[in-house]
C-alpha cells in the first residue's frame, strides 16, 4: 500500500474573474521513497504540499477523488484531526528559516513543542530527544545551539534546525518545500545529504518540491514535472535525457552550463506550449 495516494487533486481560489484552479487534477502515489516535484514558481508545487498537509484555509477549496495518507482519508478531515497528524506522522520543511522560526523562542524550546503536544514525555525526556534531533542533523555542540535564538545561527544551521523540528517525532512523510533555495551551494549539498540520510535510515517518504531539475535528479528516485497546476511528465531521476514534453525540454534548455558559448539563454515559447497542452487535452 502506498504511503500517500492522490487522485484528481484540485485546489481552487475565488477571484474577480471567477474561480481559479491553481492545482488541476493531480494524481500520484508516494511510497517510502524520494519523489521530486519540479516546475517554475506559480506552477502549483507548494499548493500541492499545503493541500496534503491540510494547510489551505478559506476561501481556498481543496477537492480530490482520493487523498489518503497511511490508508486514512484526508478529505474533509477536521482541523483537530489534522493537528494530530501534522508534526507526528507528516511534517513540512519550509524554505527559509528566517520566516519559519519564532525569533523570540529558543531553538531547543521550538523543537520540543511537537513533543510536548504529541507525547506525554517529561521535560527531561523531551530535552534528550531535542538534543538527539540536533545531533541527527549534524549540529556540533547541540547543548549550546539549543539555548540560542534563531537570529544567532547561520542560514544553513537554521535550515538544519528546521529539519530537526520536522523529524523529532520521526514522521512517516516529510514534505520539503524548496528547503535549500536560501542557501549557498556548499551548504545546500550538506542539507540535502542530511535529509537523504534521515529518509534512508528512518524509512520515511520524502516529497521534495523544487525548481531545480538537476538537483532533484541527483537526490530523488522519481520526478514529476508540473506546469500550470498539472503534471505534464513523470521521469525516473536518472532519465532526464529521455524527457519528451516541450515544457520539460524548455526547462532543461534554459539551464546555464559551464564553458558554454550561448550569448543568451532560451526562454519558453508559452503560446506554443499552451497550444500543445490544449491539443493533448482533446
Amino acid at each position: 500500500m502506498s504511503l500517500l495516494a492522490v487522485d484528481n487533486l484540485r485546489v481552487t481560489f475565488p477571484s474577480d474573474q471567477g474561480p481559479v484552479e491553481v492545482v488541476r487534477g493531480l494524481s500520484f502515489a508516494l511510497g517510502r521513497e524520494r519523489l521530486g516535484i519540479v516546475g517554475e514558481s506559480g506552477s502549483g508545487k507548494s499548493m500541492t504540499g499545503r493541500a496534503i498537509m491540510g494547510l489551505i484555509g478559506a476561501p481556498g477549496r481543496v477537492t480530490a477523488d482520493r487523498l489518503e495518507f497511511e490508508g486514512r482519508d484526508l478529505r474533509n478531515l477536521p482541523e483537530w484531526e489534522f493537528r494530530k497528524l501534522r508534526g507526528a506522522r507528516m511534517s513540512m520543511v519550509l524554505q527559509d528559516p528566517k520566516f519559519s522560526l519564532n525569533p523570540v523562542i529558543r531553538i531547543g524550546d521550538q523543537i520540543a513543542e511537537a513533543l510536548e503536544f504529541h507525547t506525554q514525555l517529561s521535560a527531561s525526556a523531551r530535552r534528550v530527544r531535542v538534543l538527539e534531533a540536533l545531533e541527527a542533523v549534524r549540529i556540533d555542540d547541540p547543548e549550546r545551539v539549543a539555548r540560542l535564538y534563531p537570529h544567532e545561527v547561520s542560514g544553513g544551521m537554521g535550515q538544519r534546525v528546521m529539519i530537526a523540528m520536522m523529524v523529532v517525532m520521526e514522521p512517516a512523510l516529510m514534505i520539503a518545500d524548496e528547503p535549500t533555495s536560501a542557501l549557498d551551494v556548499s551548504v545546500r549539498g550538506q542539507v540535502l545529504d542530511i535529509m537523504d540520510d534521515l529518509v534512508r535510515r528512518r524509512g520515511m517518504g520524502l516529497l521534495l518540491i523544487s525548481h531545480d531539475l538537476n538537483m532533484v535528479a541527483r537526490w530523488c528516485d522519481r520526478i514529476l514535472v508540473m506546469y500550470r497546476g498539472q503534471i505534464v511528465e513523470e521521469l525516473g531521476a536518472g532519465a532526464l535525457n529521455t524527457a519528451q514534453h516541450p515544457y520539460t525540454l524548455g526547462l532543461l534548455a534554459s539551464l546555464p552550463k559551464l564553458n558554454e558559448e550561448r550569448a543568451t539563454l532560451p526562454i519558453l515559447d508559452r503560446a506554443a506550449l499552451d497550444g500543445f497542452m490544449a491539443g493533448a487535452a482533446r
